[in-house]
């Protein structure tokens, strides 16, 4: 079954290579984390798979990247400057310091357990400021994005022009933002520094309400489709005090994280809000003229924003699982085989010298299409239990009489079967199991 205790899976990922704590030689520094060879293969997977969907499989939606630094009109523009803030208060007996509406009771501590010990809360706002250039001052001031929703908004007009799309379509971006978060936790759940996938789907005005629910749909069978089961996802509308201050309604894709259903993904209806407040703040126009009704308008839009880092560590926590092969207890990750780090795993039987060509071989043939471990150390259970621990969906082992045979053995993750197959039919048999 799926993990329970978040320790299971952060453990698993410092021991395997899929995250450690940043800098740990210096003591870490909070809330950063890096991903190991393992884990910035997942990572990598969980965006491409998105990308997968919501680029390479639509004919309306397309791909950009841009800036992670831009300058201060776009963020008061965007309503940033003056709302991206969380409420903040410090408790005067132990100086530690929270956001109010994370507390559990407003009047008491969950540190030190004084009552009535809080100061008034501040707004404190939570984007990253810098400077640009060599001289300090205002005119260098430019800050590291929150989300990488304004840049699709910024270049709307560019993208409508060279992609020669038209409303419904959306603009999608995979990237970097930071937030100066108050109270980070939960390990990659929420952190400083992150990772978002996000769309912006365009719409006529009128049609805002029918691409809104199919978005919700859709972006819950996502999580359906590569493996989290269904019982761990609910889809949660926002209360109206929970609105952000360009949204008109919202509701979030949950996982069930072992502290509780929390948010995997945002589905927000931003109405013609941000196009509008550019358009107003660059005196450029940011709309579009429909030839067939004669009619110019602002287009509505509907925002998918996922956290690629928080999502990751959902698909970890759904995967794992624990089971009993040969009377020995196993750990397993039953990852998608397209979010598997590695798709299959070439086991030469022996390290001797007559049989490290022929898996050489094997690995460089599977290579051109897979990303292939090859692992030589240690008797073959050992290895088979590694490849089942990081979620290899395949396993090809190379014996002595594959010299002989020209034949392999292909292993199963999940149900352990082995079959013999011949090196000339491995690529297409390996293609079927995966099923891309």
């Amino acid at each position: 079954m799926p993990a329970t205790d978040l320790e299971q899976i952060v453990s698993l990922c410092k021991r395997r290579g899929f995250v450690y704590q940043s800098a740990e030689i210096y003591g870490g520094f909070r809330s950063t984390y890096d991903y190991g060879p393992l884990g910035s293969l997942l990572l990598r997977n969980v965006k491409e798979a998105w990308v997968r969907s919501m680029v390479q499989q639509r004919d309306d939606v397309v791909l950009i990247d841009a800036a992670i630094l831009s300058p201060p009109q776009v963020w008061q523009a965007s309503g940033h400057l003056a709302n991206f803030t969380d409420p903040l208060v410090d408790c005067t007996e132990c100086k530690q310091r929270f956001r109010l509406d994370k507390l559990d009771d407003p009047d008491v501590c969950p540190n030190c357990n004084s009552k009535g010990a809080f100061t008034e809360a501040r707004e404190f706002n939570l984007m990253f400021k810098t400077q640009a250039g060599p001289v300090e001052g205002t005119g260098a001031d430019a800050y590291l994005r929150p989300e990488t929703a304004q840049g699709m908004f910024t270049n709307f007009g560019q993208v409508l022009q060279t992609s020669r799309k038209k409303p419904p379509f959306g603009i999608a971006q995979v990237g970097k933002s930071f937030r100066n978060e108050i109270t980070p936790q939960n390990w990659i759940f929420r952190t400083r520094e992150f990772e978002q996938m996000e769309l912006e789907f365009f719409v006529p005005p009128a049609e805002s309400p029918q691409w809104y629910e199919y978005w919700c749909n859709e972006r819950l069978n996502w999580y359906i489709e590569h493996g989290i089961p269904p019982e761990m996802l609910r889809l949660r509308a926002h209360d109206d005090d929970e609105l952000s201050h360009y949204s008109s309604g919202t509701s979030d894709v949950e996982f069930a994280f072992p502290w509780g259903f929390d948010e995997l993904e945002g589905i927000a209806q931003r109405s013609d809000y941000d196009l509008k407040q550019h358009a107003e703040h660059s005196g450029e126009r940011l709309d579009y003229f429909d030839p067939q009704t004669n009619e110019r308008y602002v287009p509505y839009v509907i925002e998918p924003a996922a956290g690629a880092t928080r999502t990751m560590a959902a698909f970890l926590l759904a995967a794992y699982d624990e089971d009993v092969v040969n009377d020995e207890t196993r750990t397993v990750l039953r990852l998608h085989p397209r979010l598997a780090p590695y798709k299959v795993a070439v086991l030469p039987l022996s390290k001797k010298d007559t049989l490290t060509p022929l898996a050489h071989e094997i690995r460089l043939l599977l290579a051109e299409r897979y990303m292939v471990d090859y692992d030589e150390t240690q008797n073959i259970g050992k290895r088979y239990r590694r490849q089942d621990e990081i979620g290899t969906p395949l396993a090809v082992t190379v014996d002595f009489d594959s010299l002989d045979d020209r034949a392999v053995t292909i292993r199963d993750r999940d149900t352990t079967e082995q079959v013999r197959v011949p090196i000339d039919e491995l690529l297409a048999t390996v293609g079927d199991r995966l099923g891309f």
